[in-house]
This record gives C-alpha cells, sequence and structure tokens, in this order.
C-alpha cells in the first residue's frame, strides 16, 4: 500500500511539473488514465489517484465522458472586464500597451524554452498567416495574427505568461481586431510594416535568439500602437 501511495505522490510531482513548465497547457486535456498507467508503469488505482489529488489541489478538473482538464490558474483571479469597449480609441491603445510588455517576454522565454516540434509548429502557422494575409477579411486576418501570437505564448514554457495570455486575449480580442480595422481602414491594406515585423519576429525565434526575439515583438506592437494613434490625427 505504502509503495502505491509512493507511485501516486510520485506520479502527482511529475504531472504538476508538466503543467507548471506548460508542457500540459490551461484547457488541454491530460492524457487518458489509461494512457498515464502505461506509459508510467503503474496502475490504473495509482493513476487515479494522482489524479484526484491534482483535483483537490486545483491544478485539474475532471468531468465524466471529457476526462481531465488543466485548470487556467489565473481564472479565479482574473476580475477584470470582458471587452465592452473594443471600439474605443483609447481602449484599444491601452490593450495594445498591454500586450507590448506580453509578446516581448513571450517571445524572449518561447526563444529559449520551446522545443524542436514547437517551433516547427510556429514555422508552419507563420506561413499559413502569410499566404492568410491575402485577400482575407479583416477577421480573419485578426485571428491569423492572434494565432500566431498565441502559439508563441504557448510554447514560452512559463505558466503564467501562458494563463495571462489566454485569458488576455480572449478577453480583449474585439479591441485587437478594432485596431486592425481602423488601421486597415486608414490605410487600405496590410501595412507593409508589420508584415516585416513578422518576419524578424519569426526568423529570431528560429535563430534562438531570444533578446532579439523579444525587442523585435516589443516594436512590433509599439509600432501598431504608433499607427493607431496616428489613425485618429
Amino acid at each position: 500500500m505504502k509503495d502505491e501511495t509512493d507511485k501516486a505522490q510520485q506520479l502527482v510531482a511529475q504531472l504538476s511539473r508538466g503543467i507548471v513548465e506548460g508542457r500540459f497547457l490551461p484547457g488541454e486535456l491530460l492524457p487518458s488514465q489509461r494512457t498515464l498507467a502505461q506509459d508510467c508503469g503503474v496502475s490504473r488505482a495509482t493513476v487515479r489517484e494522482a489524479i484526484t489529488q491534482l483535483e483537490l489541489g486545483g491544478l485539474i478538473q475532471t468531468r465524466q465522458g471529457d476526462g481531465s482538464r488543466c485548470q487556467n490558474l489565473l481564472e479565479p483571479h482574473f476580475e477584470m472586464p470582458a471587452a465592452g469597449a473594443g471600439d474605443n480609441l483609447a481602449f484599444q491603445l491601452q490593450v495594445l500597451e498591454m500586450r507590448a510588455a506580453l509578446e516581448g517576454e513571450a517571445a524572449y522565454n518561447c526563444a529559449r524554452r520551446a522545443s524542436a516540434a514547437e517551433l516547427a509548429g510556429i514555422e508552419r502557422e507563420y506561413a499559413c498567416m502569410v499566404q492568410r494575409s491575402e485577400g482575407q477579411s479583416t477577421l480573419a486576418k485578426a485571428k491569423a495574427d492572434l494565432r500566431f501570437h498565441m502559439m508563441i505564448a504557448q510554447s514560452s514554457h512559463n505558466l503564467l505568461l501562458i494563463s495571462f495570455s489566454q485569458l488576455f486575449y480572449s478577453r480583449y480580442f474585439n479591441a485587437i481586431y478594432g485596431v486592425l480595422d481602423r488601421t486597415l481602414k486608414r490605410y487600405g491594406r496590410y501595412p507593409d510594416g508589420i508584415r516585416a515585423q513578422h518576419a524578424g519576429i519569426y526568423q529570431a525565434l528560429m535563430a534562438r535568439d531570444a533578446e532579439q526575439a523579444r525587442r523585435l515583438a516589443t516594436e512590433h506592437i509599439l509600432f501598431t500602437h504608433q499607427l493607431l494613434e496616428q489613425s485618429d490625427s
């Protein structure tokens, strides 16, 4: 019995570490109990005990028929309103100011910590984003842009960055879409500067140049901030 308890504690530590290090993303399902038992060489009873402890600790939520899903640990403490001011210029500028800090740190950590598979996924998404930027609606462009940046955050292996990014972008997507909409209406197209900046961020990530990735990601958002300010002049 003691041996099974020790194995359960070891599995709890292993899964907790995976959650904290961002290998299991907030909102993502853990492997099934059968898979965990096979992969870890333990009994289903040991897995069930570990899952129970993780749920009691608030790291996961288990639902019948759905499995065990990782919790966003910041969500209970994130009480800022969902963006009802998405078309308000002052609010859009505030969102960009927050994004500048968020994107820079996400890119820095992604360049340092992303796995080869994660960088390959970002490479594919970047290629799709470039292709989708031609002849797509403003909404499609905004979603593609956000998907690219969200993948960078998810590959940062920083749980707080990942959790905050999920909450921030889900609440303020309307404001981010509004920024692009204003910009496209003013310039009639996706600004060339933004395309070049996306390319620079992508290249810095592929080269694992963390400082360059941070600088370019921050400058990218601040450039968009400048464009938005000019749209009101």
